[in-house]
């Protein structure tokens, strides 16, 4: 609306004024050398505004003529910018979804329409990292390294492939330069850290991390982890070498990270050392309730250098009383109750882990086996048991498991990776437990039982039946004495199943053999006696695979010897749970078994 009216009010002020010319009255005479031109004022006006116009249009015409070259040049830089960009766009596009031909062809036209483009360089970097051409990639990402504007972007194009070829000193070395140009790269911070932190400079890693508190990188909270961990990895190194640097060292990581555990065991030892009891015990308490962890509590149990054992079973009683039920306590009771001999306070205490134990809780179970009852059988036992139970938590980083804590993975170089946890190879998975437990290791564990006198069996001997002219004889016949109990008698089960047999042989008699002599009275049989009470056989089938039918059992089984079988060893009975210190001298055979036995003879 507002254009509209200043276009009227312009045309209004127009139309006045040629008005205003057209009613002013005289002529305008124009006298130059012999000529004489005289005419009114407003063709005057009219003919110098046709100059005007011409001029203005000649002007015009003259300057597009001069600046046409220039303009087809500025065209045609526009036309090839353009190309470029989208090459460039379908190229990372085609990056993007993997098709490293298209990348390569449309990073061929980039580089020829726009071969002074950052982003040109990038997609040829890119593109001949996913055609694998590493020379290719380095080259474009020192290009850009030489570049003011892409300088940081080529020195990380550079570190990623001197990590990819193995090479960490060219590798810390981009990363020094890029930190040097830009202190807030996370990236270099991280990778200069982490060198540092291999090879033991434990002031330049503190320098590095301050760098990232004051740039922003970290907060606050995370900072004062991480230096503690640094800390501690110096107060470890100089334990043995600078106590006094050491010992600051880690009372200073205790202040920062007071729930990190080898912090809190070196400042406990420390503090015992210098007869600081109480303060001692107060720095193991704080990480206790954070972490349990075996570390802390044998700290705790030797806080004073000197104590009985029985005092030491004490103080780690009242430790594992602060996180009740945990197992690292009970483990701690466990082993300083063996120590002190108390060992029903050491069952009581592995008493809840014992339906699912862990490694050590298995081997402390042996131990205790071995040291209360002297019973190899059953330390044995639990000592098999060990070997196929869960695994007990460590120190693990990025799937790697460690003997003992460290400040860096030594997978991906990250600080303060370690942590006290059971390794993901143990988890237990949804199928189930992952090793079944045997019928051995339940036998041998199971409760002692009483031993129960059995009378020797009666030894059978056969007669040979009389022959009997009547038929009636013959179900009197087919009845045999019962074996004598043995410890691998089948189950019941499997008798009850191999029972069917005889009485189908004795179904098959030919019913004609009845004779009115069968009708008989036959006396009565005796009254069974109970049989004598067993023990539960030592061995127990399986119930998930299919019984076959046993054969049946002979009343006497005959002792076959081999000839070179040398007999009965008469020196007692072998204990089947000794270990064997050498194996067993076979008689050799062939030629120099002959050659031997013949010399012998």
């Amino acid at each position: 609306m507002v254009r509209i009216i200043l276009f009227l009010l312009l045309i209004a002020l127009g139309a006045a004024g040629a008005a205003w010319v057209a009613e002013q009255t005289g002529d305008v005479v124009l006298s130059w050398g012999g000529y004489r031109i005289q005419t009114t004022l407003p063709v005057f006006v009219l003919a110098l505004g046709i100059v005007i116009v011409a001029a203005m249009m000649s002007w015009a015409i003259l300057r597009g003529l001069w600046r046409t070259p220039e303009r087809v040049r500025r065209n045609r830089r526009e036309r090839r910018h353009a190309r470029g960009r989208h090459a460039i766009t379908q190229g990372l596009l085609a990056i993007g979804h993997g098709d490293s031909t298209a990348a390569r062809i449309h990073a061929e036209a980039a580089r020829k329409h726009a071969a002074h483009d950052p982003l040109s360089l990038l997609l040829h970097a890119q593109s001949a990292q996913l055609d694998g051409d590493r020379e290719g990639a380095q080259r474009a990402f020192r290009a850009m390294a030489e570049r003011e504007d892409t300088r940081l972007l080529g020195l990380r194009g550079l570190f990623i492939e001197a990590q990819r070829a193995d090479d960490p000193v060219a590798a810390v070395m981009v990363a020094e330069e890029a930190l040097k140009l830009s202190p807030s790269s996370s990236w270099a911070s991280h990778a200069v850290l982490g060198f540092c932190c291999a090879k033991g400079d434990w002031a330049g890693a503190l320098k590095i991390l301050d760098n990232n508190q004051s740039a922003g990188l970290i907060d606050k909270a995370t900072y004062r982890r991480q230096r503690g961990v640094l800390l501690t990895a110096r107060a470890l190194e100089l334990e043995k070498v600078d106590r006094d640097l050491a010992r600051e060292s880690v009372m200073e990581a205790v202040k920062l990270a007071p729930t990190l555990v080898p912090a809190a065991v070196l400042a406990s030892k420390f503090e015992s050392e210098a007869h600081q009891t109480r303060r001692s015990m107060r720095i193991v308490e704080t990480a206790w309730l954070a972490q349990p962890h075996p570390d802390l509590a044998d700290a705790y149990a030797h806080v004073k250098l000197g104590d009985s054992a029985r005092q030491r079973l004490v103080r780690v009683e009242t430790l594992a009383a602060k996180m009740p039920g945990h197992v690292e306590g009970a483990l701690a009771v466990a082993r300083a109750a063996i120590d002190a001999s108390e060992f029903t306070k050491a069952r009581e205490a592995l008493a809840p882990f014992i339906a699912a134990p862990t490694q050590r809780v298995a081997l402390l179970m042996a131990e205790l086996e071995r040291t209360e009852h002297g019973d190899s059988g059953r330390a044995r036992a639990w000592t098999l048991r060990a070997v196929r139970a869960l695994h007990d938590p460590a120190w693990t980083a990025d799937g790697y498991v460690s003997d003992r804590w460290r400040p860096v993975s030594p997978v991906t170089g990250r600080l303060d990776a370690f942590q006290w946890q059971t390794p993901v190879a143990a988890l237990p998975s949804d199928k189930g437990p992952a090793i079944e437990s045997s019928a051995f290791e339940e036998a041998m564990l199971a409760t002692p039982r009483r031993a129960v006198v059995l009378e020797p069996p009666t030894p059978v001997v056969h007669e040979p039946a009389p022959i009997a002219p009547s038929p009636s004889a013959a179900p009197a016949a087919s009845v045999t004495p019962a074996p004598a109990a043995q410890d691998n008698a089948p189950p019941p089960a499997a008798a009850a199943e191999a029972a069917p047999t005889e009485t189908t042989l004795a179904e098959t008699a030919p019913s004609e053999a009845a004779t009115p002599s069968a009708t008989a009275p036959v006396p009565s049989p005796a009254p069974a006696e109970p049989a004598p009470a067993r023990p539960a056989p030592l061995f127990r089938s399986r119930q998930d695979i299919p019984k076959a039918v046993p054969a049946p059992i002979p009343a006497v089984i005959p002792i076959i010897r081999a000839p070179d079988d040398p007999g009965i060893d008469e020196d007692g009975p072998a204990d089947e749970f000794a270990e064997q210190i050498g194996q067993p001298k076979a008689q050799a055979g062939g030629w120099r078994g002959f050659l031997s036995r013949w010399g012998g003879n």
